[in-house]
């Protein structure tokens, strides 16, 4: 099979029998926009279709459809599936999330002096006992992932006495 560009024309000299029943298919139940106009744009230039008539069809770029074309030449409908998109792994592995999930509804312990843990309190732990090393907003950042919210009510102090509150509030001067 070899693929052809003419005067801006695309033609894929051989067709695979039954592919275009699969792309047929995959543009009828694909969700996904863009991986919807990849198997559009292959179908068009099955159709002999050029690439910038396929391109202003689909609303992409020439060079999109263009390369989205070679790579079914070149490999199969198959190879025109998105790959893994890859990242910067996270500080916090994967595999100790439970870990870190489990000492946070523990609360706070004795040796961290406070009464409800807050973002630094939880970067400190994230130093000391997990060995990453995480900015205030990239703590925030892990604890939305793992689906915590920050909108929590202030803590109340264990020494806080509500009767002595309404009694300065009775006998208070006014301002």
């Amino acid at each position: 099979m070899m693929l052809l560009q003419t005067r801006s024309r695309l033609q894929i000299s051989e067709q695979r029998p039954g592919d275009v029943a699969e792309l047929r298919r995959r543009i009828s139940v694909e969700r996904n926009a863009l991986q919807r106009d990849t198997y559009r744009a292959v179908m068009l230039a099955l159709e002999g279709r050029g690439a910038p008539a396929i391109a202003k069809a689909l609303g992409r770029s020439r060079r999109a459809v263009q390369e989205w074309v070679y790579a079914y030449r070149d490999g199969r409908i198959d190879d025109l599936l998105p790959g893994k998109k890859t990242g910067r792994p996270t500080k916090l592995p994967r595999e100790m999330e439970p870990r870190f999930r489990a000492r946070l509804e523990a609360g706070p312990t004795e040796a961290d002096g406070v009464c409800t843990l807050r973002g630094k309190d939880v970067v400190r732990i994230l130093q000391r006992e997990f060995q990453a090393s995480y900015t205030l907003d990239g703590a925030y950042d892990l604890l939305h992932r793992l689906g915590y919210s920050c909108l929590t009510p202030r803590p109340r102090h264990e020494k806080n006495d509500p009767a002595a509150i309404q009694d300065f509030k009775d006998r208070a001067p006014l301002l």
